[in-house]
């Protein structure tokens, strides 16, 4: 069972989570919290493999409260997946920086949350796809590179869909794959770039201007 933590200062936010994560047959909730303070004491007490944690929370946010759990030097961090209705920029960058395992937001629907869990657990990071594709194009791409970095036509094809910000499910109806094919090649994609998480992925190919 993935053990998920919630916390969230609304009581109806934390009870609808808990519904959707309760319904799956490989996860429980194994604790609330409304506010920073108390996230942080529980996430260190009960050591849950995932935490779903908001950003604006009294008495300590949600972006100070995954500093201590997951930030930079945090021996054994916690996986802490950021869901928040603010997709500010700033938000989206201080969590990556802070060490986020996924930032969605609270309207991404019950599917997405789900997978944004089970990607934390299994060491991968879930980014909203609507806040990837935004974030990326910002960047101002270098002149193309010819490397493809290895990965195969296969591959590639998985990489352009990703960055173009499609769920794992909308890949493999796209090209008519299994979910599990897909993380397969997401999983070869990231150990062949040394990329850390999908949103790592997508700046590889934007940055060669393999996205249209």
């Amino acid at each position: 069972m993935i053990k998920v933590l919630i916390a969230d200062d609304q009581a109806m936010v934390r009870t609808g989570f808990g519904m959707i994560i309760g319904a799956q047959p490989d996860m429980e909730v194994v604790g609330e919290a409304a506010d920073g303070v108390e996230a942080v004491a529980l996430a260190r007490r009960l050591r849950p493999d995932v935490a779903l944690f908001d950003i604006r929370m009294p008495k300590m946010d949600g972006l100070e409260a995954l500093r201590l759990l997951a930030g930079p030097g945090v021996a054994d961090p916690v996986k802490v997946v950021v869901v928040t209705t603010f997709d500010l920029d700033e938000y989206v960058h201080q969590a990556l920086r802070n060490g986020a395992a996924g930032f969605l937001l609270k309207d991404s629907g019950p599917a997405l949350l789900v997978e944004a869990v089970r990607a934390a657990d299994s060491g991968d990071a879930l980014i909203s796809p609507s806040i990837t594709v935004r974030l990326l194009e910002h960047l101002s791409p270098p002149a193309p590179k010819s490397d493809d970095g290895g990965l195969s036509p296969r591959e590639l094809d998985v990489v352009k869909l990703a960055a173009k910000g499609l769920t794992n499910a909308e890949i493999a109806a796209e090209l008519f794959i299994s979910i599990g094919t897909v993380k397969t090649h997401l999983g070869s994609v990231q150990t062949k770039l040394g990329a850390r998480n999908r949103v790592e992925i997508a700046a590889w190919a934007w940055e060669r201007r393999l996205i249209s």
